[in-house]
């Protein structure tokens, strides 16, 4: 009758841990905030920083540069402080979220305004843009890890794994869109550069040039970036409240029965020495830099390559549309066929339309269709990392089961490793545009350009996605790997 006992009491636990459906989109909305945030920053803030505060370009790329090294550094630093923290009436990781929310909306919004100072405006821009991610970072990092405080149960996290991933890249679209529609209604058109007046249409050109003085107000468009700001800047508050409301903490679903305290770097070297952690991290380096280049670089490539200037923006939406629709097929997917079979066909799926879109000639049809396969294969990319790393949380703790609460450091680390392949992808993309001769601002570009623009949109990604699915076959938590695991943490609670 014992073992009859105990599998009763298992399935009693298992049934206090399953999350209501409610509680999955609380948790889900909580990660909004950091998704529109970082888009409308990263589609628009080198454009306001040159054409709105009218900074020198290099002053704006020493501002790009050090403020993403700086969101990094900032990933690690704040895994170390909530490792330190202490568990708290309202848990241990939802003080960080809610207390760094409204400093983090202030310094936000203080991005987008330009100081009536003649000097110190680069010093303006860099440190309110340091803060905010530092204060994001804040934000972010603890919610990553939340993960593996609102369940015991790893089907539990999935699902909400898979309704926060939806949520997520429904924010990159909602971040676009504001900050697009709201600046896109008063923005001035891009002033045709007069290196190219003469070698195609010099009566057009000069024309449009002289249009852009008389076109808009730089005061109307300083305040629509400003409206904008505070739209985005309400929906951070209003989405980490709906997170704090709808979501409970809990202590005892990380923590085993023999728990004792451990440092911070005593447990960062454990982590860095766990080989599951490592091989999932490098297979994912390698995919999400091939993303990024690709992301990065699509909107020159559209604009110059394919000579679609007025459709990126259906284009970029029909690919993050596409990733929306496609999250609830991927986690379907993972259940039932195992999340590497998943990373393998998610991932992999997108390499036949990325070959195919450099290699037929400029047509708008092939472009769409690239573009909602892009989309299919973002959204598997969006959803296995926080899918799978729960699962080597667990492999840890079955390791070292003296050796709790790093849960945090297992999370920054991991954004730190991708955040670093990001401003790897940028400072490649931009060196690579500059040696080819790319012109700031042109109606179009030399060939060597749009050659690079291929080879950063097509090829490399190629190369790097295959390199990081071959790294994948290292990855040694498989499906019946996860559910020893899983039973084995159920006996050592």
């Amino acid at each position: 009758a014992l073992p009859g006992v105990a599998d009763a009491r298992f399935r009693l636990q298992e049934s206090r841990e399953r999350l209501s459906v409610c509680s999955k989109l609380c948790y889900a909305v909580g990660g909004a905030p950091y998704q529109i945030t970082g888009c409308a920053l990263g589609f628009f803030l080198q454009i306001y920083l040159l054409d709105v505060a009218q900074l020198d370009a290099f002053y704006a790329s020493i501002i790009l540069f050090v403020g993403r090294a700086w969101d990094a550094i900032t990933d690690p630093m704040v895994g170390f402080f909530i490792s330190k923290s202490s568990w708290t009436c309202f848990g241990r990781l939802m003080p960080w979220i809610i207390f760094s929310t409204p400093f983090a909306v202030i310094s936000y919004i203080l991005i987008w305004f330009v100081p009536d100072i003649s000097r110190g405006q680069v010093m303006w821009y860099l440190v309110f843009y340091c803060i905010f991610q530092t204060l994001v970072t804040c934000f972010h990092v603890p919610y990553s890890a939340l993960t593996m405080f609102i369940s015991r149960e790893q089907s539990e996290r999935d699902s909400a794994t898979a309704y926060r991933m939806t949520v997520e890249v429904l924010g990159t679209v909602l971040g676009t869109a504001i900050q697009g529609q709201i600046v896109g209604k008063v923005d001035t058109p891009c002033i045709e550069s007069p290196l190219f007046i003469g070698t195609t249409n010099s009566s057009v050109a000069l024309e449009e040039l002289n249009m852009t003085h008389d076109t808009g107000s730089l005061t109307d468009t300083r305040n629509a970036y400003m409206i904008a700001a505070g739209v985005i800047g309400g929906l951070y508050i209003l989405c980490a409240l709906i997170l704090w409301a709808g979501v409970r903490e809990k202590r005892e679903s990380s923590e085993l029965q023999s728990d004792e305290p451990v440092s911070f770097f005593q447990g960062l070297k454990l982590v860095m020495n766990h080989g599951a952690y490592i091989k999932l991290i490098a297979g994912f380096l390698f995919t999400s830099l091939g993303f990024m280049l690709l992301e990065g670089n699509f909107a020159l490539f559209c604009t110059y390559t394919l000579g679609f200037r007025n459709e990126f923006h259906n284009i970029l939406l029909a690919i993050m549309l596409s990733a929306t629709l496609t999250i609830p097929f991927w986690q379907w997917f993972l259940t039932r066929f195992g999340k590497k079979t998943a990373v393998y066909v998610g991932i992999s799926s997108a390499i036949p339309f990325l070959i195919m879109v450099v290699v037929l000639d400029s047509n708008l049809i092939v472009t769409y269709i690239v573009a909602v396969a892009a989309g299919i294969s973002v959204a598997a990319a969006f959803l296995l990392p926080w899918s799978m790393l729960p699962d080597v949380v667990d492999d840890f703790k079955l390791q070292h089961p003296s050796s709790p609460g790093h849960e945090a450091i297992f999370f920054s680390f991991y954004v730190f490793f991708t955040k670093f392949t990001s401003g790897v992808s940028l400072g490649i993309s931009t060196l690579s545009l500059d040696f080819a001769g790319y012109q700031t601002r042109g109606c179009s570009q030399p060939s060597k350009v749009n050659f690079t623009l291929k080879m950063l949109v097509s090829a490399a990604p190629v190369v790097l996605i295959l390199l990081g699915l071959l790294l994948f076959k290292l990855y040694p938590i498989d499906e019946e790997k996860r559910r020893k695991n899983k039973k084995a943490l159920q006996d050592l609670r």
